[in-house]
Order: structure tokens, then sequence, then C-alpha cells
């Protein structure tokens, strides 16, 4: 009778100590009054910390969605081709062709955002290349702007798009498409009405698992988007390592998780809460 708990027991306690433990503590500090000085909180249930915070750096969030917003969707479409092609004509070499599409992610995510800043530089591979060749004029830029953080964001989280979108299309039942043929629908129809009503789950979850973590991000926009293009993980950062307070960092730490959740819960909502576990 023991034997289901006793095998949940190590995933329960990972659970705990790494997730419940730490997300209670940061509730806790948001409704505490921390001394500057000496990072010293004490509990005063000061519920007012997460309306002057949103006060403070409500641009920063808006900023944050519009960046992660912006390269979900680019990742959605160049995501979609790619795992189309590859469930309905990688054969036998599905695996392989999985495997190229995350060999370059297991680089340091620092790593490749780095990169980017060399590819994306005013004398850099492309733009060196296009001015050398009086394509674009000397002043042009592309670093220290919005383009460049989301082009880092779309590219770091690529994977967490196509994966989802993959497994989505894979599962698609081909019957259901030689049926569709039968009916003489042509190639463009089908898709239309058979592909992409069936893969709408597998859209919600990829835009969910890509948007979420693009959505906290700060590497992307400190290396490649200058100090213009503040995002709210950087305010969350600079809260907790530079500012020491502690409590305005949890707040918006739970602010940004509210934000995480009402998507989460949205989806549940429409889709079902099992559905998003089959695209893990």
């Amino acid at each position: 009778m023991l034997a289901p708990y006793l095998l949940s027991l190590p995933a329960g306690l990972w659970l705990l100590i790494l997730f419940l433990i730490p997300l209670v503590v940061m509730l806790s500090l948001s409704l505490q009054t921390c001394n500057f000085g000496t990072g010293a909180c004490v509990m005063t249930w000061h519920w007012a910390e997460f309306g002057q915070q949103l006060s403070l750096y409500h641009t920063q969030l808006l900023t944050s969605v519009w960046f992660a917003g912006a390269a979900t969707v680019i990742d959605l479409l160049i995501s979609f081709p790619i795992a189309y092609w590859i469930a309905f004509y990688g054969g036998n070499k599905k695996n392989f062709f999985l495997l190229m599409l995350l060999v370059p992610f297991f680089v340091s995510f620092v790593i490749r955002t780095v990169v980017w800043q060399f590819i994306l530089s005013d004398n850099g591979v492309i733009l060196g290349g296009l001015k050398h060749a009086h394509l674009l004029p000397q002043n042009f830029h592309v670093l220290a702007t919005g383009y460049a953080v989301v082009a880092g964001l779309a590219y770091n989280y690529l994977p967490f798009t196509a994966l989802p979108l993959y497994v989505a299309i894979e599962r698609i039942d081909r019957r259901v498409l030689d049926a569709a043929y039968d009916l003489y629908a042509t190639r463009r129809q089908a898709f239309a009405r058979v592909i992409l009503p069936l893969t709408i789950p597998g859209l919600f979850a990829a835009f969910l698992l890509t948007f979420v973590p693009a959505l906290g991000d700060y590497i992307n926009q400190q290396v490649l988007g200058g100090t213009s293009n503040t995002m709210i993980g950087t305010v969350i950062q600079n809260a907790f390592l530079t500012n020491l307070d502690y409590a305005g960092g949890s707040a918006l730490s739970a602010v940004l998780l509210a934000v995480a959740l009402l998507g989460i819960f949205a989806y549940a909502r429409l889709l079902g809460s099992r559905t998003i576990e089959e695209y893990l």
C-alpha cells in the first residue's frame, strides 16, 4: 500500500525543497519591511508593496510582455514549418533532425547570447559586410535596441517552441489526412481545416512554454539591449543583488508569477489541465 507513496517521495521532496519552500519565502518577503542598510526584514504585512512596485516599474513590465510576446510569435512562425517538415517528411531520420535542431543549444545560454552580440555588432559579420557593400548607412546599428533583444530571445528560446509543435504535429493521425484527400480537399484546405485545428493545443503549449521564461529573462536585455530597454527581470535582479530591496524584488517576482499563472490557468480552462503535460 505504501509503494506508490514511496515512489513519489523523491519527486515530492524535490518540489518541496526547490519550489514550494522558495516560493513561500518569496511571498513572505514581499509582505515584509526591510532595512536596506543591514538587509534585515520584519513581517509587517505590507500589501501596498505590490502597488508601489507596479507604479514604479509598470513600464518595464509592459516592455517585457512586448519583447517576450514578439519573440514567441517569431518562434512560432519559424518553428511550425520546421516541425511540420520533420514530422511529415523526416522519415527514419526524424531523431537526427531533432538532434541537429537542439545541438546549438547544448552551448551555454550566456555564451550563445554573447555570440549574438558579436553577430549584431556595428562592424560584425552581418552589419559590417552590408556596410562595406554600401547597402546600409555607416551609422546604422541594431545593438542597444529592442530589436536585438527580441532577436536574442527568439533564438535562445526556439527549442521551447519547436519541440511541443513537433509532438503535436507528429500525433496527427495520418488516416484523417487521407480521408480529407479522399473528399477532394486540396493540400491547403487539408492544412487549414485538419492539421491546423489539431495542432492548436500544441500551439498554445508552445506559446506558453516560450513566453513564460522569456518574460522573466534579463541576460538578453543586459547583453544586447543596453540600458534603454530594461526588462522586469533586470529590475528584479538589481533589487535583490544591488539594492538589497528584498521586499520589492519579491513583490515584483510575485507579480511576474501571477502573470504567468494567468496564462497557465487560461490554457487549462480552454484546453484542459492535462493537455500541456503531453507536450513537455
